[in-house]
């Protein structure tokens, strides 16, 4: 297993016709090539209490979440990941949050454009991922 620190971190999500970014504010975050026979990545993000309600909400739907990660340096370019949440831990006024997932092997411009792609054709939600990674 190879460890990097997780210097950004925002997720897609799926809004009618558009892909909003959010964008998580970091106290502290690890991500973990667990380098398994199914080239998972884990990702732990050390964030505000302030986001519980929403990210609960995406760990109680189990639906697969597009997520962005900086790596080592913020000035790397982001990294796309396929993940679900697999955890949510509070800690005092802070919490951290568990991903598991897959790294998108493309350069982050061709994502974006096929996003943009797929929604321009109507998909949402669990098409619009299901449409991604068919076409990725």
């Amino acid at each position: 297993m190879k460890t990097f620190k997780l210097r950004s971190l925002q997720l897609l999500e799926s809004q009618e016709e558009q892909i909003e970014q959010h964008t998580i504010d970091l106290l502290d975050g690890l991500i973990i090539n667990r380098e398994d026979d199914q080239l998972r990545w884990v990702i732990e993000a050390y964030v505000s209490h302030d986001y519980f309600s929403f990210l609960n909400a995406l760990y109680e739907d189990q639906n697969e979440i597009i997520i962005r990660a900086k790596i080592t340096k913020k000035s790397n370019e982001p990294a796309t990941f396929i993940t679900k949440i697999t955890g949510i831990n509070e800690i005092g006024n802070n919490m951290n949050v568990l991903f598991i997932g897959t790294l998108v092997d493309r350069r982050m411009t061709e994502v974006e454009t096929l996003l943009s792609v797929l929604s321009e054709e109507g998909y949402k939600g669990k098409a619009l991922l299901s449409a991604f990674k068919k076409r990725i």
